[in-house]
């Protein structure tokens, strides 16, 4: 009998503890196989706020692909998404009316949000990127525009979600000064694991 990473759907050993394709810990799931094409994935996570996952696989010849999506239930029961939805109109008010002091927590709130989703948790934190950025003067969030714009389209290509890679676009926007509209498609794209 074999089994396959829970995260990228790799074929593993019996004894394997981290998948040699994408790095993932097999020991907090565990995965057994009815057939050779057909896996299902048990969470072993006992927190009380475990994340809930429900999933499809679909099975073609020799490839398979799973998609999760993003919930997490508490003590009674009630599920509630993974990213908080935010208007993205309030945002950008709240960031002019603040003269861009918001902006910094939106700013931060995308970066924790787009680690969520992408699985990276042990990447560059919110309150990280803010302190970056203010010692480079604005250089590492063009950086940042590019590399979150990676996650979002690897997160949705993950989860089944139609998200682009528009990775350069939020890139090109950042250097010509317009990261306020490189953030609002950011949001809009997390606004979509919300769901």
């Amino acid at each position: 009998m074999s089994k396959f990473c829970f995260k990228c759907g790799k074929e593993l050993d019996d004894s394997a503890v981290f998948c040699s394709g994408c790095g993932a810990n097999q020991q907090l799931n565990t995965t057994s196989t009815t057939d050779d094409n057909v896996s299902t994935n048990v969470n072993t996570n006992t927190d009380t706020t475990a994340t809930t996952q429900q999933q499809s696989t679909q099975t073609t010849s020799n490839e398979q692909t799973t998609y999760t999506t993003n919930t997490r239930s508490n003590t009674n029961g009630y599920t509630r998404p993974l990213v908080e939805n935010r208007s993205i109109a309030l945002s950008i008010i709240l960031s002019i009316i603040t003269c861009g002091i918001y902006g910094l927590f939106w700013y931060a709130f995308m970066t924790n949000d787009a680690n969520k989703v992408s699985g990276e948790y042990d990447s560059t934190s919110g309150g990280l990127t803010i302190l970056y950025s203010l010692l480079t003067c604005g250089l590492y969030k063009i950086y940042w525009s590019y590399k979150v714009g990676k996650q979002l389209y690897n997160a949705g290509s993950n989860y089944g979600k139609d998200i682009s890679d528009n990775s350069i676009l939020y890139l090109i926007l950042s250097l010509f000064g317009l990261s306020i509209i490189s953030d609002a498609l950011i949001q809009n794209d997390l606004n979509s694991f919300s769901n």
